[in-house]
């Protein structure tokens, strides 16, 4: 049987460094700038600077902090990170 505990431990986790860091930057930059150019604007709720809605903003944000943790989890099961 499948648990999230075993899943846990199948992952090794990465030790914070600049670098993780930088990952996960670059994987937000990657999203927002995916979701800005896919996303319409209905002009409903309030606008953020960057011309989106809170709502897609925070989508946007939480796509890019998946692809992050993926690509830390990747890079650091390889050895890169």
């Amino acid at each position: 049987m499948f648990t999230p505990t075993l899943l846990v431990f199948a992952v090794r986790a990465a030790d914070w460094s600049p670098s993780v860091a930088i990952v996960m930057i670059i994987a937000n930059a990657l999203a927002f700038a995916f979701g800005k150019a896919t996303i319409k604007n209905q002009n409903t709720g309030a606008p953020t600077p960057l011309g989106l809605s809170a709502g897609a903003a925070v989508g946007i944000l939480c796509f890019g902090h998946i692809l992050g943790t993926g690509a830390i989890l990747g890079l650091t099961n390889l050895g890169v990170l």
